[in-house]
């Protein structure tokens, strides 16, 4: 815990970080900031609310049925080129956004997909914005900019709503939802440059943990809980988001130090994920260190994971990947979302299953 002049603790010790977020006395003592950025700009929904009601649980449990029964998840990467991943990977994350939760494909409706992305990018940037927003003939500030493609985005989902009877978007009537605001600021959440970013991140990150280790993909093909082990440890070692903030709702104690109420505490994941008390060998990728884990019920993990498990096994079934080129600077930034700070090139081939070597399978 390091203490400033400012009202904030920043923890990164996973003790520390237990005691700030686990379900406990403490729990109701450092909450979600009601003021802060995320709900302001996604409304209250499974990531910005304290409490994860039965009707946050619902949307999600709703998701992942209709998920499993309705949507497959291709990825192709096969250009014979070498691919920017995560350009390719955030692409990809937006396709399943828009097609899954608001039936809107690029191909079907072109002007649609382009208007909806555009707005979901300059929304997007109201998160990494100083949060003023001021407006004027000529100017409005990154934060005003992305308050109004929240409403223009709104709109949409509005209207999707209450026309579109097919798909995710059409099945949520069915559901017994306090109000239509409970819908739509979930719909924005999912259909939003958060997920597909997400998802661009832990995909990238794990194409490069598993690049050129014919080994580890193969064996990860063939056994399903290995596979977790992979996508736990890439999640482990590269979070898509570098922590959040917690506000002290009463005068406490965190790590010995005292913490008056309304300071904030601002946990780093990345620190926590390779603290050395609670993982040997933290800066190594070993995926077997999952083969006991219990399960998690981290809300926001369950909805990535719904895209992520799909997509890394189409990819583990159907490509074998390198670097292309062999030797590259992999150095990773953690801001906004994490990734290479030098974007990262990989070649995707198709294998040859047949044995033979008369194709190289691009």
């Amino acid at each position: 815990v390091v203490h400033t002049q400012n009202p904030v603790r920043l923890c990164s010790a996973y003790a520390v970080i237990k005691q700030t977020l686990c379900v406990s006395e403490k729990s109701s003592v450092f909450v979600k900031d009601p003021t802060d950025l995320m709900t302001n700009v996604y409304g209250d929904t499974v990531v910005t609310t304290n409490v994860i009601n039965y009707y946050c649980r619902l949307i999600i449990y709703w998701l992942s049925t209709y998920h499993t029964s309705h949507a497959c998840v291709c990825v192709c990467v096969c250009s014979g080129q070498p691919e920017c991943v995560y350009t390719v990977f955030k692409r990809l994350g937006t396709e399943l956004a828009l097609g899954l939760f608001l039936n809107v494909r690029a191909e079907e409706q072109p002007e649609l997909y382009q208007e909806i992305v555009q707005l979901s990018t300059r929304h997007w940037h109201g998160l990494i914005s100083a949060p003023v927003s001021l407006k004027s003939p000529l100017w409005s500030s990154g934060f005003s900019t992305a308050l109004d493609a929240r409403d223009k985005l709104m709109d949409v989902i509005k209207d999707k709503l209450r026309n579109d009877t097919q798909g995710f978007v059409g099945s949520l009537s069915t559901l017994p939802l306090p109000d239509s605001s409970c819908a739509s600021q979930h719909l924005l959440l999912f259909i939003s440059a958060l997920i597909p970013k997400a998802l661009a991140s832990l995909l990238t990150s794990f194409t490069l943990a598993l690049a050129g280790n014919e080994q580890v993909r193969r064996r990860a093909v063939e056994d399903p809980a290995y596979l977790r082990g992979v996508l736990l440890e890439v999640q482990r070692l590269w979070p898509p988001f570098i922590g959040g903030r917690r506000i002290v709702d009463q005068d406490s104690t965190l790590a010995g130090f005292h913490v008056p109420k309304g300071h904030g505490a601002i946990y780093i994941s990345h620190a926590v994920h390779r603290d050395p008390d609670v993982f040997q060998q933290p800066d190594d990728f070993l995926p077997e260190r999952w083969s006991k884990s219990g399960p998690r019920n981290c809300i926001g993990v369950e909805l990535t994971d719904i895209f992520l498990k799909d997509a890394c096994t189409y990819l583990l079934k159907h490509y074998d990947w390198c670097l292309d080129p062999p030797s590259q600077d992999l150095e990773y930034k953690w801001l906004p979302v994490s990734r290479p700070a030098n974007p990262p090139t990989i070649c995707f081939t198709r294998p040859d299953r047949s044995g033979s070597d008369s194709s190289d399978g691009r």
